[in-house]
């Protein structure tokens, strides 16, 4: 019988055989989430396109036909929907890219996931940061083009697949391949710029979040779904450490014992510094809480030690920042 497994001893008892389908799986927020179903007792696909490895599936989400064929081919009982333009910059000046695969591949995964828990990944940039913290039934009001993209991908996942859960985080960070992979690890690079001062927001309030964390949080709920199909709709899930940037490269300083006097706090916006972003968003996340499928957060400093300690002392990490 597809997706089972026959028990071996005397009683003969089935065993389910879970599958998940993580798409973005060779992202930063898609490896962790890979890595805690896989060694959970899922069995795992990871999809990826421009980074695709060996023991990943590479699938254009462009492509319905390629979709569908994964789909079809692995049968899962869970997707998660890592894949996304995530940079807001980037998304400003490539709107036409990002909105086919922020919206567009979000309609078509949704159409092909009947009968199939979808979970979708969402963004506290859908809020304007105004009026924190946002509750789930809040309404969205996106500043930037990246928050709007993914408001649209949030409706079309479930207008298309309405059993389907949307799980909003906010800025992320986690085990990664080059700093510049989060807006949190890169500050690393003006940390280690002890000899020489530089400016760093200290405006717009943050909760910055482990990867592992969010990625328990999404095996929880496919877990609960199984049991439950009543599991659906919009959550929120998000770290309670409140920083700033500047708070940010000051915590990093202190968990790895380096100096922080150079780091100099920016209380006012430039002009042309990118795409808006919201002036605090905190999400309200009691919902997951009060179905018992929360975590309690990884405190900051544990998380970015084990996210950094590759580039403590290995000097080529600068050729891989964004100055």
């Amino acid at each position: 019988m597809p997706g089972f497994n026959y028990g071996d001893d005397q009683d003969e008892v089935y065993t389910p055989y879970r599958r998940v389908l993580v798409t973005g799986a060779t992202g930063l927020l898609g490896r962790a989430v890979y890595k805690e179903f896989k060694n959970n007792d899922w069995d795992a696909l990871g999809t990826g396109y421009n980074r695709a490895r060996p023991c990943f599936l590479k699938c254009n989400l462009l492509d319905e036909d390629a979709v569908r064929g994964a789909i079809q081919g692995f049968q899962p009982h869970v997707i998660v929907h890592c894949a996304a333009e995530r940079r807001p910059d980037v998304v400003e000046r490539h709107t036409e890219a990002a909105m086919n695969l922020n919206v567009h591949a979000c309609a078509s995964l949704a159409k092909e996931a009947a009968g199939i828990f979808l979970i979708y990944i969402s963004t506290d940039y859908v809020f304007d940061g105004r009026n924190p913290p946002y509750g789930e039934n809040d309404a969205p009001n996106p500043l930037n083009l990246y928050g709007k993209s993914k408001l649209e991908g949030e409706r079309e996942i479930l207008r298309h697949c309405p059993g389907a859960a949307v799980l909003r985080v906010p800025i992320l960070f986690g085990e990664v391949e080059k700093v510049e992979e989060s807006a949190v690890t890169v500050l690393w690079d003006r940390v280690q710029e002890g000899a020489e001062s530089c400016t760093i927001d200290h405006c717009q309030q943050r909760f910055p979040t482990y990867t592992n964390d969010v990625a328990r949080v999404c095996r929880n709920m496919a877990e609960r779904a199984l049991q439950d199909p009543s599991l659906r709709g919009i959550f929120h899930y998000s770290a309670k450490e409140q920083m700033t940037k500047y708070e940010i490269a000051c915590a990093i300083a202190d968990a790895f014992n380096l100096p922080s006097s150079h780091l100099i706090p920016m209380t006012e916006q430039p002009a042309g510094a990118g795409a808006q972003r919201p002036q605090n968003a905190q999400l309200e996340c009691s919902r997951l809480e009060l179905l018992g499928l929360s975590v309690e957060p990884t405190p900051f400093k544990t998380a970015i030690r084990d996210s950094l300690w590759p580039f403590q002392h290995d000097k080529r990490w600068r050729q891989t920042v964004f100055h």
